[in-house]
């Protein structure tokens, strides 16, 4: 049994064309982050930044009440169908936030489009409509969007506030949503099959193992700060840049550029470096470490235009490291059988963080200032810290998944009893159900050892 080292040309479009998607959501969830607090101050009941906070963060609850019941339904009624349900929830969020000219409106608005929570219906289909063996990359693809996008709406974002406005935003990612919905009706191949996969979505029955999990649990008070404090920081941050700069709104997006660009190449050698070498827990330490710093610097310089600056750059340079290495410590850590649970609950902690870090952000600026958002963002980065020097250092490997044909419950069993005691594989898991075999292989090996436990794995399997 061969195993292609490349994507098929239809695995391709799939990966690229759901990136896409995927892309376009998260540009409309994004966009108004770096504009919203000051535009908000126009609408009726914006000048409370409590009601901006809430309105920034509105989305957040949404998509944890709604996440997991979309992915069910995916499984019942279809991915596709699903997916044009969200995305026409999302479009009509985005038109009642663009016709709002209240802040309660908007709110309403921000809270619709979150309920169009669709993000994990995507990774299923992107499991579906790829082989085990490509499934990893396809989803590390998808998942690197969410970067991007962010660092890309920063910049875009004062840039199209000046030509179209916020409104405008809210009505172009309307558009953009709908073309989306096109994208997966002609471009979207459908799967051969769809059924579901433990590696790519969340399984209920086993929420609560996963929630047991301490190590995981670590990771994910860390994925709800870092987005809870991402969100209060743009309740005040706006504001500061126009006091201490005299720069307006628009033109943010010259601090945002360099500081992005800077820290974002700073990143890369401690990504490498931590991968590499099996120091990813120093360096995600670190990087927490740093962005307890930039939380207290924000608080000290939160009105001197270099302070805040200064400010910036650490917060993005811990940023970049911490979005990185989340997701790759959640997928060493998590059991092989319950992966996609594990990113499931990851993912509900960063949207709840989001809801809560926005609300907490504009409460606390309207009642204690502006120092006192970055003051409880430093006191959850320093129990975060506390909590990372607590975590096992994770296992450098590599996962591996492979399908298998016509699997019963003993060959299964005889399958992992076989593999488990091949020299490097760190963890086996056979899902029958599924016909997939998933393999952890020791990351520290020479290529040549990698490559031959892979090769013993092929020949077991076309012996089945």
């Amino acid at each position: 049994m061969q195993v292609s080292e490349k994507m098929s040309s239809t695995e391709r479009r799939s990966t690229i064309s759901l990136a896409s998607i995927y892309a376009l959501r998260m540009l409309g969830m994004f966009l108004i982050l770096p504009i919203f607090a000051i535009y908000a101050q126009t609408l009726e009941g914006g000048q409370d930044h409590t009601m901006v906070g809430l309105a920034l963060g509105a989305y957040g609850l949404t998509q944890v009440l709604l996440q997991l019941p979309f992915g069910i339904a995916s499984d019942k009624y279809g991915r596709k169908k699903v997916i044009y349900v969200g995305m026409l929830i999302f479009v009509i969020g985005s038109v009642v936030a663009a016709m709002g000219t209240d802040i309660v409106t908007v709110i309403i608005g921000r809270a619709i489009q979150g309920a169009g929570a669709v993000s994990a219906v995507v990774m299923a289909l992107v499991a579906d409509s790829t082989r085990e063996e490509h499934r990893t990359k396809a989803m590390a693809t998808i998942g690197g969007t969410i970067g991007v996008t962010f660092a890309v709406s920063l910049v875009a974002g004062p840039l199209l506030n000046q030509s179209i406005g916020v409104s405008g935003i809210f009505w172009m990612t309307a558009i953009l949503a709908i073309f989306a919905m096109g994208v997966v009706k002609f471009l979207v191949p459908d799967p051969v099959s769809s059924h579901f996969h433990s590696d790519a979505e969340t399984a209920p029955n086993k929420i609560t193992e996963v929630l047991r999990n301490t190590q995981l649990l670590r990771l994910n008070f860390g994925a709800f700060s870092l987005h809870a404090a991402q969100m209060a920081m743009f309740v005040v941050v706006p504001f500061a840049l126009k006091e201490t700069s005299g720069m307006n709104e628009n033109q943010h997006w010259l601090v945002y550029l360099p500081v992005l660009t800077v820290s974002f190449v700073m990143m890369l050698p401690a990504i490498i470096y931590g991968e590499k070498r099996a120091k990813l827990k120093p360096v995600f330490i670190g990087a927490v470490a740093i962005m307890l710093f930039a939380q207290l610097l924000f608080a000290v310089n939160i009105h001197s235009f270099w302070g805040v600056v200064s400010a910036l750059f650490f917060y993005f340079l811990a940023f970049n490291l911490l979005e990185a290495t989340l997701p790759s410590l959640i997928s060493k850590m998590a059991p092989a059988a319950s992966k996609g649970t594990a990113i499931g609950v990851h993912n509900t902690a960063q949207s709840l963080g989001i809801f809560i870090g926005a609300v907490a952000g504009g409460f606390l600026s309207e009642s204690y200032g502006f120092s006192s958002v970055f003051i409880f963002c430093a006191v959850l980065m320093a129990f975060w810290l506390i909590s990372a020097f607590g975590m096992k250092t994770p296992p450098s490997v590599k996962t591996k998944m492979y399908h298998v044909e016509s699997l019963d419950v003993n060959q299964a069993s005889v399958l992992k009893n076989a593999v488990e005691k091949m020299s490097g594989v760190e963890e086996v898991a056979v899902l029958a159900q599924e016909q997939t075999l998933i393999v952890k292989i020791n990351n520290q090996q020479s290529v040549e050892a990698q490559a031959a436990i892979e090769q013993n794995i092929l020949k077991l399997i076309g012996s089945k």
